[in-house]
């Protein structure tokens, strides 16, 4: 065997030897991809789940509130009950007052803790003070709102008034309780 022979027989050897990494490291991200994609698919299948309870809550309070007779809150058609949690629109924030406390829970799907207090404040529903309302504002789709009142991270909760003014800023509260001990 010459020289030229066996530097040829070594490059091929290291070429073998890179392909063959090349394929396990490949073959590893697949298998990490699919274990994310299947995190993901429990993790959508949990979030739909949960979004069709929220709709079942929702068409459950929308019914409660048409029946309610202590509706505090006509604006057109947007009507607010006292001691409630309802999405996040401008003109539910009016409902502040003297003796209304007004607070956004600025909150994404995605986010664990978010869900928590959610369930949280959905399980004790009844037990909202009758002068709070809490609004449930869409972290990820209210960039205005988040630049408002300086919120750069979800589970923000924001005290307003009537005009939508900034009274307390605070994040943290795991519970209906906890967040209704923070409200000034």
């Amino acid at each position: 065997m010459n020289k030229n022979t066996g530097i040829i027989i070594g490059v091929i050897i290291l070429i073998v030897i890179a392909i063959s990494v090349y394929a396990s490291s490949v073959a590893v991200k697949n298998d990490a991809m699919m274990k994310d994609n299947t995190e993901d698919t429990v993790m959508t299948k949990t979030d739909d789940k949960m979004m069709e309870d929220d709709n079942s809550m929702e068409e459950g309070n929308d019914a409660m509130m048409e029946n309610d007779e202590t509706s505090m809150m006509d604006n057109g058609d947007t009507m607010m009950k006292a001691g409630s949690y309802e999405v996040y629109t401008p003109e539910k924030v009016a409902l502040a007052s003297d003796t209304h406390d007004v607070v956004l829970f600025f909150r994404a799907s995605w986010c664990p803790t978010c869900r928590a207090v959610d369930t949280n404040i959905n399980a004790n529903i009844s037990k909202i003070p009758s002068s709070l309302a809490i609004l449930d504002v869409n972290y990820d789709d209210s960039t205005a709102l988040k630049q408002k009142y300086g919120v750069t991270y979800q589970h923000t909760f924001v005290q307003v008034d009537k005009d939508g003014t900034l009274i307390k800023k605070w994040s943290g509260s795991p519970t209906l309780t906890a967040l209704v001990a923070e409200v000034q």
